[in-house]
C-alpha cells in the first residue's frame, strides 16, 4: 500500500471517529457539507482523496479546527 492510499484511509477513519463521537449520522454531516452521501461515504472509506477544501467544510461541521481534523496522532 503506497503512502497516499494510507493517508487517504487515516483521514477517512478519523473524519468517521468525529462524527460518530458526535453522533451524527453520516448523511447529515455530507448533506451540511453538500457533499454527496455516496462520495461521503466513500471519503470515509479511503477511497478518494479529498480537497483542503472539503476537509475545511467538514472540520467547521465538526466544529472543530482543520488543523485538529487532520491530527492523525489523535
Amino acid at each position: 500500500m503506497d503512502d497516499k492510499t494510507k493517508l487517504q484511509l487515516a483521514i477517512g477513519k478519523r473524519v468517521k471517529t468525529l462524527r460518530e463521537d458526535r453522533n451524527i449520522p453520516q448523511q447529515d454531516l455530507a448533506a451540511k457539507c453538500n457533499i454527496e452521501k455516496s462520495n461521503f461515504s466513500r471519503l470515509e472509506a479511503g477511497g478518494t482523496n479529498p480537497t483542503i477544501y472539503t476537509l475545511k467544510k467538514i472540520a467547521e461541521n465538526l466544529d472543530i479546527s482543520l488543523s485538529e481534523l487532520v491530527n492523525l496522532e489523535a
